[in-house]
């Protein structure tokens, strides 16, 4: 893209999970047991085997593109945007992000719910580099946005769920992020809020901010997004356009339904 920075790179990246593909049972292990004093036992050998999540997927992301991550539930969306997102490291490859980024996976993350929503800005923005004295400058529009202030001095741990994520995403946007992912997270609150909350992060659009958004709904994808990378068991099946990567996920989904 002409006149735009590099701004994530990933090259080759592969990560996996052990997972038991047999564990026998305290009960199976004791019959095992006496089949072995009797000579009758048979070897049930298990062992613990690599799970991939992710294989060799590479791309390149610019400064201000919005790219909407798609694929069934299984197919590695997540487990990508958290490697991008440097909360778990890959086991092959490589992935550079160059800027200042905000991820917006679990929005009760880094909150202590012993101390009241007030202090958790303060507490949340140290965590971001912003000291309080900048948090001064703009905990106004946190507090304006979240539309908690009657809630702001109460501790967290009375706070709802929906709560929570709504004075997280609050903390979150407004933290001048260069780079922001977001996984399934536009569902907070009631749906005047998640209209907000999708206003914002158009907002964050027109300002250049580059969006990664993982989701399974086509049409916030379509809204957010102009282009799609579409992961399918762990491998990278299409990047382009989201108009094509749709069009050819969608074939697939259909294909697979008149098959069975």
């Amino acid at each position: 893209m002409l006149n735009k920075r590099p701004i994530i790179q990933v090259n080759n990246l592969s990560k996996h999970y052990v997972r038991n593909e047999y564990r026998p049972s305290l009960r199976h292990e004791a019959t095992q047991m006496v089949q072995r004093w009797l000579g009758r036992a048979t070897q049930v050998s298990w062992q613990s085997e690599p799970f991939w999540a992710l294989k060799n997927i590479s791309f390149t992301i610019y400064q201000g593109e919005s790219v909407g991550i798609v694929g069934r539930n299984g197919s590695g969306k997540t487990t990508l945007l958290r490697t991008l997102s440097n909360i778990t490291d890959p086991t092959e490859g490589t992935v550079s992000v160059h800027g200042r980024f905000r991820t917006l996976i679990g929005l009760s993350a880094g909150f202590d719910f012993q101390r009241t929503g007030r202090e958790n800005i303060y507490f949340n923005s140290a965590i971001y580099g912003f000291p309080p004295s900048v948090v001064d400058t703009f905990i106004e529009d946190i507090i304006e946005f979240s539309e908690l202030r009657d809630f702001l001095d109460t501790p967290v741990k009375r706070y709802s769920s929906g709560m929570v994520s709504r004075l997280g995403f609050s903390i979150a946007i407004h933290m001048m992020p260069e780079i922001i992912f977001l996984d399934e997270i536009l569902s907070v609150g009631d749906s005047a809020f998640q209209e907000k909350c999708q206003q914002r992060v158009l907002e964050l659009k027109d300002r250049q901010c580059t969006i990664v958004y993982v989701s399974h709904s086509e049409a916030s994808v379509r809204m957010l997004c102009d282009r799609a990378i579409w992961l399918h068991q762990g491998h990278l099946m299409m990047d382009g356009s989201v108009d094509d990567v749709f069009e050819a996920y969608t074939e697939m989904i259909h294909g697979e339904a008149t098959t069975t």
